[in-house]
């Protein structure tokens, strides 16, 4: 994990911030913002600085510094929301933009909001109101975080996603989400209120939409989720807790102190949902359009 800590400039354009941030801890954060704190805590967050960018005449600018205890983490909270422009900071001009397989840093511009992560740091970066000098003030701000800091590569899970099934199901790379809390999941993909998959900040998970075009021309999508845990013992439990919440009428086919590969499809209201317990990790698909889907895709699980 990258040591630096950003070095903000005091002065950017017209706008010039006070001399020392205001610092939110986990134990204020709802003082700093109301629900949406859950989704930070979630994450191996450490702690939050703010720093508040005001001129004359003008609307401020807030750079918001998340600093998580891991990188993936930092990644985690970018991937929540992947709108906006691929926007690659160590160009010079403002408007030159990179495809989505630039090297990281990853930045995403649009209205007025920056969001980026570099290593242990994700940031945002707000214009209240976006005008060609206010634009420009955001993308400076932003490129003085990611400068000269070190940046490991995404989620070492995130390798665990197949490109594709068959037949012509195809990862949507640029829509994989990495999380590690039930609250976090329900704002993706929402299953219930209960922790039924038992996440918390041992596990990690990602989830991923897949699709392919019909002979008629028509998108279809189904998702896949996949949770890793700390050992083999925690996802069979997970999985028993899982079928109690989600499939309440079909029965759970592992007994208890039982171990060993599994997998199972089932119908349910929105199409049919499949799982294959691998070890310590379960991978689940919801939304197949068929029982053939479901169970073509779990065998191909590896």
């Amino acid at each position: 994990m990258t040591e630096s800590k950003p070095i903000l400039p005091k002065t950017v354009g017209l706008w010039t911030r006070p001399d020392s941030p205001r610092l939110v801890k986990p134990k204020n954060i709802f003082d700093y913002m109301d629900g949406a704190g859950e989704l930070y805590l979630g994450y191996s967050f450490d702690h939050l600085e703010v720093y508040e960018y005001q001129a004359q005449s003008q609307k401020d600018i807030v750079v918001e510094l998340y600093f998580m205890k891991s990188s993936d983490d930092a990644f985690g909270l970018l991937s929540l929301d992947w709108g906006g422009e691929p926007t690659d900071l160590h160009q010079t001009t403002q408007e030159k933009t990179a495809p989505s397989h630039m090297t990281w840093p990853f930045a995403l511009y649009g209205e007025g909001l920056l969001r980026l992560w570099s290593d242990n740091i994700y940031a945002r970066v707000m214009a209240y109101q976006e005008t060609p000098e206010s634009k420009k003030a955001v993308l400076s701000l932003s490129r003085s975080i990611a400068k000269e800091r070190q940046n490991p590569p995404r989620p070492e899970l995130l390798k665990s996603l197949p490109d594709s099934f068959q037949p012509n199901w195809n990862l949507r790379q640029d829509r994989a989400s990495f999380f590690r809390s039930h609250l976090v999941l329900n704002s993706l993909y929402y299953l219930g209120q209960e922790n039924m998959l038992d996440l918390d900040l041992t596990s990690e998970a990602v989830i991923a939409p897949y699709e392919r075009k019909d002979p008629s021309g028509d998108q279809a999508r189904l998702q896949l989720l996949l949770v890793r845990y700390a050992d083999d013992e925690l996802a069979r439990k997970a999985l028993a807790h899982f079928h109690r919440c989600y499939l309440p009428e079909q029965p759970f086919p592992i007994k208890p102190g039982s171990s060993g590969e599994m997998a199972n499809v089932y119908p349910i209201e929105d199409g049919w949902l499949g799982y294959k317990l691998q070890k310590r990790t379960i991978t689940f698909i919801f939304e197949c359009p068929d029982q053939k889907t479901a169970r073509t895709i779990i065998d191909q699980l590896r």
